[in-house]
């Protein structure tokens, strides 16, 4: 148990991040091919099919940044109590993380019911389209307990610094819809043919049986650092502040992802269906780029987590040096490989010649902002840890809302659909030099005051 403990402030930061980040990233690239693999699969059912799925995305991210926000809440505040040898609140953290997580499983099920097929309907008069989108959306949405719950339990042993047991179970959600996609969608092995829908079908199941894992893993595992017994809770509202407080913005923050996707398909619906189609495409092949850095990210915060509670800045700042180090260089690569093969990347979909002319401007335009994202996340990354997650929130909101939507606006009208995709790439820049501002701001106000015992918490 102390090995578990210590080893987020006493293992050198090159390899404790390697082996905190490694299972994360493994197992976000897994869940990055279930969403590649989702997407063909409709694709073959025609292009109609692929446009209901991309304009249901925005509301697949508000069910992402709800869970999102609420794992990086409860994440933060285990790892920050560990760091300061408060083990019982940090089980006490975690057991009121699955009462959020109740709360936002109802919330969202409501919303998904009362707003598919309305949401759909902003965007096109296409019966079939609307049809399959308000399909989708329905079933994912009043399922999501799945994903939520599952989320809760990841978050409690990542902020232990356990990371094996959540890759196994992503892998188990994603290689199980990965699996039943075809099935589901095609009518395979007896079952009816259910189109779009049975994709949605084939996801909250996959979804159900990683929770079905992970919790048996939380709460009958023999060698868990964290042990919880909801026998013994005791509500207290201070803690459910503190998850929220880092949580909350968090998931604005994932959440303005779902206002940006809808607001620049709006843009792009003025110019046909077949750039709302290429834009999904890529939001789901880009995954591949981004996911390993997200799953970076994971490895990262507990470790920005424990040595922010330890008061340490030469560890912390190490940390954020080598993590964003490791994320430009992925970052790097994704934009090499986006730029020189475009139309090879959007083959597996079905493409029409139309999307595939769309799609050689959309990913080499977009893609010249990957490595200043990269950079940016682990920045973000570092807010989260140390509780001051509206900087984060912040910061996304000006890079997607503030300055995003507008120029991407301003540049369809200067320069039509070629010139649109630049937007991305003048908001990272923005973005970024506010994140730098800030960080630089924190260190002189709080770090700077520490004094700084490398081996005071062993």
């Amino acid at each position: 148990m102390k090995e578990k403990e210590n080893k987020l402030g006493i293992m050198p930061i090159p390899r404790l991040l390697l082996t905190m980040s490694l299972p994360a990233i493994f197992s976000m690239i897994i869940q990055a091919l279930y969403n590649v693999v989702d997407s063909i699969f409709v694709a073959q059912l025609g292009e109609a099919s692929l446009t209901a799925v991309s304009l249901a995305f925005p509301i697949q991210i508000v069910i992402i940044s709800c869970f999102v926000g609420m794992g990086v809440g409860i994440n933060s505040s285990i790892s920050r109590r560990l760091g300061e040898h408060k083990k019982s609140e940090a089980e006490n953290v975690s057991e009121h993380g699955f009462l959020v997580a109740l709360f936002l499983a109802i919330a969202i099920g409501v919303m998904g019911f009362l707003v598919a097929q309305p949401f759909i309907s902003l965007f096109t008069d296409d019966a079939a389209i609307i049809s399959q989108g308000r399909d989708y959306i329905t079933v994912v949405t009043i399922f999501s307990f799945g994903s939520i719950f599952t989320q809760a339990a990841f978050a409690t042993l990542q902020g232990s610094g356990e990371m094996i047991k959540p890759m196994i179970g992503q892998i188990i959600g994603a290689v199980s819809n990965i699996i039943l996609d075809p099935i589901m969608i095609f009518g395979l092995l007896g079952m009816p043919a259910q189109g779009v829908k049975g994709a949605a079908i084939a996801t909250v199941i996959g979804q159900l049986l990683a929770m079905v894992y992970i919790l048996l893993v939380l709460f009958r595992g023999k060698n868990n650092l964290l042990k919880l017994n909801f026998a013994k809770f005791s509500f207290q509202s201070k803690i459910i502040k503190d998850i929220v407080v880092v949580g909350l913005p968090a998931a604005i923050m994932q959440g303005l992802g779902s206002v940006m996707i809808t607001g620049y398909n709006l843009i792009l619906s003025g110019f046909g269906m077949s750039a709302v189609a290429v834009f999904g495409v890529y939001f789901r092949i880009q995954s591949f780029i981004f996911m390993p850095v997200f799953g970076l990210g994971q490895g990262a915060m507990p470790i920005f987590g424990f040595n922010f509670g330890a008061k340490n800045k030469s560890r912390f700042n190490e940390t954020l040096k080598v993590a964003g180090s490791a994320a430009l260089a992925i970052m790097l690569v994704g934009m090499i490989v986006f730029w020189l093969f475009p139309q090879q990347l959007l083959i597996p979909f079905n493409p029409s010649q139309e999307m595939k002319d769309i799609a050689v401007h959309c990913f080499r335009s977009i893609s010249l902002g990957f490595p200043i994202a990269g950079v940016s996340i682990m920045i973000s990354t570092s807010f989260q840890a140390m509780g001051k997650a509206y900087i984060s929130m912040i910061a996304s909101f000006i890079r997607q809302i503030i300055c995003l939507l507008p120029i991407s606006w301003l540049l369809s009208q200067i320069g039509g659909l070629q010139l649109v995709w630049y937007g991305f790439v003048i908001a990272e820049v923005i973005c970024i030099v506010y994140q730098l501002f800030m960080y630089k701001r924190l260190e002189s106000q709080i770090m700077d005051q520490w004094a700084v015992a490398e081996n005071e918490y062993l």
